[in-house]
């Protein structure tokens, strides 16, 4: 018996919506793995890439490499990935952890250098917690920096490779510590660079302080802070000696006006926030571990500038914060200006050697003709008294200097140098 006529036709319905079902189900499957075949891919390259960042290739024979300026990416990016590992972590930990009951934390900035260095082994050997933070440009002799590093290291302290425009690096730093102290010395220095690249010290002396206070205006506890304005502030000023509150209006390069500037920013950030700013106007330093170029050999010629005298500085410099909202600046400097002949001529005796003197007009390259601190202020609260004479002073240089590169020469020897401390200024 045949079947009725619209039963037929429900079945082949029934059998195409079944077939238009299958279809589907066969293009949703096929869609599916094509999506877990990219996502698979896309975690694998990811994987790469993050191995390839944090574990570079063994044959490379260069360390220094990939450090030589800050602005470097794959050095960024190896950074950036490891800053939070749990050995990271621990290391930061470790090294800015008191030894001793009521001891500081100290983040200093710039801990590479030649003041940043001194100034964190003694405040680790004197029982304080210090964390550096530098970012080994090359304004500087890199390899000079990582001997720096190195000699920290053997010190316990831990340098953390990054830039001050990195925020969430700071962050992150604010994070794992609870720093009660900073030590702001990372800036572009020199004051001729300044005609070659502008934007650099706007960048580091400008834009980096501003992120660290603005990081450190919110933690907890909120840090005092001392930091590295420079003599430089005075530019034009023709009374001397130099007061802390003569007019600091007519900078003479533009490094002096990013560290003016520094001064003005701190202002603002103590008046608004209530954060603690010590500033130390240094003047030149010099010493063991120093970055004396103009020294590396005297068949060269030194261009001794018209009418320019220069004295040193000694830098003696992180105190407590003693009350709330402090905003100070200090002069930290010898009192005693000394002519660039008298050091040509010191140098002279020491290295037994003569130098070849070119004296010439002094340029406008933002030098100044002369430079000379009255620290009244800074011995009236803390004492700060300035002993080494020149001559001593360049004697323990200069040996440090011959020793660390090697150099063959008839150095004066004196029993008493002591090379582990950095010098006051003339």
């Amino acid at each position: 018996m045949a079947s009725p006529p619209h039963t037929s036709k429900t079945l082949k319905l029934e059998r195409y919506n079944s077939y238009l079902r299958r279809l589907h189900s066969t293009k949703v499957l096929n869609a599916s793995s094509k999506l877990i075949f990219r996502v698979t891919l896309l975690i694998a390259l990811v994987l790469i890439l993050f191995f390839t960042l944090n574990y570079p290739p063994l044959s490379d024979k260069n360390p220094n490499h990939a450090h030589l300026h800050h602005h470097n990416f794959l050095s960024a990016a190896l950074f950036t990935s490891s800053a939070g590992g749990d050995a990271w972590e621990k290391q930061v930990r470790h090294s800015s952890t008191p030894k001793k009951p009521n001891g500081l934390s100290v983040l200093v900035t710039g801990a590479a250098g030649f003041v940043g260095s001194h100034c964190s082994i003694a405040l680790k050997k004197r029982g304080d917690g210090v964390l550096g933070l530098d970012n080994f440009n090359s304004y500087y002799d890199p390899s000079l920096k990582r001997a720096r590093q190195k000699l920290l290291l053997k010190n316990q302290v831990f340098i953390v490779e990054g830039d001050l425009n990195d925020a969430s690096l700071l962050t992150k730093l604010f994070d794992v510590v609870p720093f009660t102290h900073i030590l702001h010395l990372a800036a572009q220095a020199g004051v001729r660079y300044a005609m070659q690249n502008p934007q650099s010290y706007v960048s580091s002396n400008i834009a980096g302080f501003v992120n660290l206070l603005e990081v450190a205006k919110t933690a907890n506890p909120q840090p005092a802070i001392v930091w590295a304005s420079s003599s430089s502030v005075y530019g034009l000023n023709t009374q001397v000696p130099f007061s802390e509150l003569d007019r600091t209006d007519q900078p003479a390069s533009l490094y002096a006006a990013t560290k003016k500037a520094g001064e003005e920013i701190a202002h603002t950030y103590n008046h608004i926030y209530g954060l603690s700013l010590t500033g130390l106007r240094f003047f030149t330093v010099y010493g063991p571990w120093g970055d004396l170029i103009w020294l590396i050999s005297f068949s060269r010629k030194i261009s001794c500038k018209g009418l320019w005298t220069r004295r040193r500085k000694a830098q003696e410099a992180v105190a407590k914060k003693n009350g709330p909202a402090q905003l100070r600046v200090y002069n930290l400097g010898n009192t005693s200006p000394v002519p660039v002949g008298k050091l040509v001529s010191i140098l002279e005796g020491l290295l037994r050697t003569k130098a070849r003197k070119h004296v010439i007009k002094m340029p406008r390259n933002g030098d100044v003709p002369y430079t000379h601190a009255n620290v009244t202020l800074a011995y009236r609260d803390f004492g700060y008294q300035p002993t080494t004479d020149l001559a001593t002073g360049l004697r323990k240089f200069v040996k440090w200097y011959v020793d660390y590169y090697g150099i063959q020469t008839r150095v004066k020897k004196d029993s008493d140098i002591n090379s582990e401390h950095p010098e006051e200024s003339v």
